[in-house]
């Protein structure tokens, strides 16, 4: 929710008249990228366990160093009092409360880092180093006893011996590792790189400390379980935590993938272990710490299955699964496990959505999120032993919701809640008791929203309410889109359009707020901006999401070519001689597929785009997304290249949808951009457009980051990235400081 400040001045009178006060409004005006860039990233909040108060983390970005840093705030549950910041240092995130609401875990400097509370004041009392290791710490979790906390390091497999971690082995290897006078890389096997970094020597374990003596910590996923190359939790992109506590302290559940070839693998397990194994409540451990664990798998699904949450009874065990092997698109369901039966159930099968989000009630049921046509609202669903049914889910409220907590009590729960206006910011939901008795929780009440760290800067910025229309798409089928118009809009006037197509290609637009593409800054400089779901995008069901299977450039490209005919009639200020598409990932293949089967736009830009699918498939580090995606219709054996190169390219998924073979017929003005830490697409798919795009005499200019991965995320690189895509399309539109320009 964002809060418009008035400001109101009370005009002084030295006539012997006496004069009304005047009521004056702070002029707004169109957002700029450095009003952006000094706008708070909230994220993360934790409740107390008394839930009094809130934590949460806050990034501040500082345009002239080019960074970005995170400190700690806290502020009332009630929201009585203004936020108050909590730390100050290099950087600190994830803070958690202890059980007893007495400590708070955080992360610094690359430790966790512990401090008494100060529940009367709200307050961080001098934190003291808990962890100080070599391979750095990160991610914690208390157990519910207060006694034990897990959390996660970059350790080196040769060093794990054992249940013990070996602090002086890894010091050793990393001391020989920064010495070596080469740094060259053997590689025995795929993943060997991932997004931005190559997986070097170390991999990520889940490790486990005693909080009253830090000095033994152990090693929860131990190469004598897993062999040298496991990597647990999972990687995740802003998915839920890999790792969890059972009520009673005693069995951890995490996830991994055990697969030998995880780089073609989405087969992500949960698995559980009893931690009392090897370790004792005395000083050190009583049991032989050579050996292992011995993991429970507790999960079937061969699709992923991750986000493990143990019931607040301590019955059940609750995680995401997708049921088919290798599609990381796959419906995200909510499955229960029995902990006694050991049986597991799927829980709502009627609900077509992802389960995003989910957190346990105390009685049992569940607080999820989950797309729905452009926004992520908050859904309460039924008792566990209930029903399964899709109508007994109850939607709470509009907007994007995300980072849900419910308080101790289970009265109130906290999120943060953003729209494509508004950046992120607290919210919170009285929601009342459940009835274990009833299908659905009772007592819920509205939002309420925290104090806004940004509110006085969202106050003197215009920024226009973004509109959803629906169309008719490719087969006649329902298709969403939304429009924006620039600050200052005048019907009268024909304006310039910036098209935005969205990646994954499994993603989708909303009322969701974005620091890299932003489409209320996009508007800001006197454009429409339109954005289409196509076929693909998620929050219009599963089917709507499969339809972009082995599909790139069929369906998903009329959708796109359908909903901006609609726009264009629908809106008359648009104007259809000077419109601009814009994509990256997925819709940065798509620029390139409208590049080379359409001339309507006057520009385009392509940023990390697949241009050619069969280099792209050699060069790419997560095989299983290609293999899943390019596979051929009805098939269900992985999509290669060298399995169709003899046939024809109609049976080709990597031939028939591919821009690099059409090519020849681009003719619009281009901007490609690419970045060489891109490990999902590769640099030389940049190179390959660039070039061809040169040879062939088409407009066209590249911008390439050396230091960034799939995302600009830099300050600095953030706002050349910004400043040259706006100079290109005010070139090509005839728009800005070239609106004199003649074609």
């Amino acid at each position: 929710m964002r809060f418009i400040a008035l400001l109101l001045l009370a005009a002084a009178s030295t006539s012997v008249f006496a004069q009304a006060p005047i009521e004056r409004r702070t002029p707004k005006h169109p957002m700029t990228f450095e009003d952006m860039m000094r706008m708070k990233r909230v994220s993360d909040p934790q409740i107390s366990p008394s839930g009094k108060w809130v934590i949460f983390s806050v990034v501040d970005v500082d345009l002239a160093r080019n960074s970005k840093t995170s400190h700690l705030w806290v502020v009332p549950a009630d929201g009585s009092a203004k936020e108050v910041q909590l730390t100050n240092g290099a950087g600190e995130s994830e803070a958690r409360f202890s059980p007893d609401a007495t400590r708070v875990v955080f992360v610094a400097k690359g430790q966790l880092y512990l401090s008494a509370w100060d529940e009367k004041k709200g307050r961080l009392i001098p934190a003291v180093e808990l962890t100080h290791i070599v391979t750095e710490a990160d991610a914690p979790v208390w157990s519910p006893d207060g006694k034990s906390m897990a959390f996660t390091s970059d350790v080196y497999p040769e060093c794990s011996k054992g249940v013990l971690f070996d602090e002086s082995c890894n010091q050793k290897a990393e001391t020989e590792s920064s010495r070596a006078p080469t740094k060259a890389l053997v590689f025995d096997s795929l993943l060997y790189r991932h997004w931005d970094h190559f997986q070097g020597a170390k991999r990520s374990h889940i490790l486990m400390l005693h909080v009253s003596r830090a000095g033994y910590i152990f090693d929860l996923t131990p190469v004598e379980d897993w062999g040298k190359d496991v990597i647990a939790p999972t990687f995740s992109l802003g998915g839920p935590v890999g790792y969890a506590w059972a009520p009673d302290s005693k069995e951890l559940a995490f996830v991994l993938n055990p697969d030998k070839v995880p780089a073609a693998s989405t087969n992500n397990e949960i698995y559980t272990i009893d931690v009392t194994q090897h370790d004792a409540t005395g000083t050190e451990p009583q049991s032989d710490s050579s050996k292992g664990w011995s993991p429970k798998k507790i999960s079937t699904s061969p699709g992923s299955d991750d986000g493990p949450a143990y019931s607040p009874d301590g019955k059940f065990l609750a995680f995401r699964s997708q049921a088919r092997a290798g599609y990381e698109s796959d419906r995200f369901r909510l499955m229960l496990y029995d902990r006694e039966a050991k049986t597991t159930k799927e829980l709502f099968p009627k609900f077509d959505g992802w389960i995003d989000e989910f957190v346990w009630t105390k009685e049992n049921q569940f607080y999820l999120t989950s797309a729905k046509e452009g926004e992520e609202p908050i859904f309460v669903t039924g008792y566990a032993n209930a029903p399964d049914d899709y109508k007994n889910t109850l939607e709470l409220g509009p907007g994007e919701y995300g980072d849900i907590r419910l308080s101790n009590l289970g009265t109130e729960l906290v999120a943060t809640r953003m729209t494509a206006d508004s950046p992120a910011q607290l919210v919170k939901k009285s929601v009342g008791h459940c009835d274990s008795r009833e299908i659905a929780c009772v007592g819920i009440t509205g939002d309420h929203a925290f104090p806004d760290v940004n509110a006085t800067l969202l106050s003197q910025l215009d920024l226009p309410k973004m509109e959803s229309f629906w169309f008719p798409g490719a087969g006649g089928t329902k298709v969403q889109g939304f429009i924006i118009r620039p600050p200052n809009f005048d019907p009268a006037k024909k304006y310039p359009l910036k098209f935005l197509i969205h990646g994954g290609p499994q993603g989708a637009w909303g009322d969701a707020w974005s620091y890299r593409w932003n489409a209320e800054l996009m508007a800001a400089s006197g454009y429409v901006v339109v954005m289409i779901n196509p076929r693909g995008s998620t929050g219009y069901g599963q089917a709507f999401i499969d339809g972009v299977n082995g599909d790139w450039g069929g369906k998903p490209y009329v959708d796109l070519m359908k909903g901006l005919d609609y726009a264009e009639a629908k809106y008359p200020f648009i104007d259809k001689t000077r419109e601009c598409a814009l994509g990256a990932s997925y819709g940065g293949y798509m620029a390139d597929w409208i590049l080379t089967h359409t001339n309507r736009f006057a520009c385009i830009v392509t940023h990390d785009g697949m241009f050619n699918p069969q280099s792209a498939y050699g060069s790419t580090e997560e095989m299983w997304f290609n293999e899943w995606e390019f596979r051929r219709p009805g098939s269900s054996e992985p999509g290669q290249p060298w399995k169709y190169a003899s046939g024809p390219i109609a049976e080709d998924p990597f031939r028939k949808w591919s821009p690099m073979l059409s090519v020849q017929n681009a003719k619009t003005p281009t901007l490609v951009i690419h970045s060489q830490k891109d490990y999902r697409l590769d640099v030389s798919e940049g190179f390959q457009l660039f070039t061809a795009l040169q040879r062939l005499g088409v407009p066209s200019k590249m911008l390439y980051f050396p230091d960034e991965g799939h995302w600009i995320l830099k300050p600095q690189n953030s706002k050349l990235w910004y400043e040259t895509v706006g100079d290109w399309c005010d070139q090509w539109t005839h728009s800005g400081k070239y609106a004199e320009t003649k074609q």
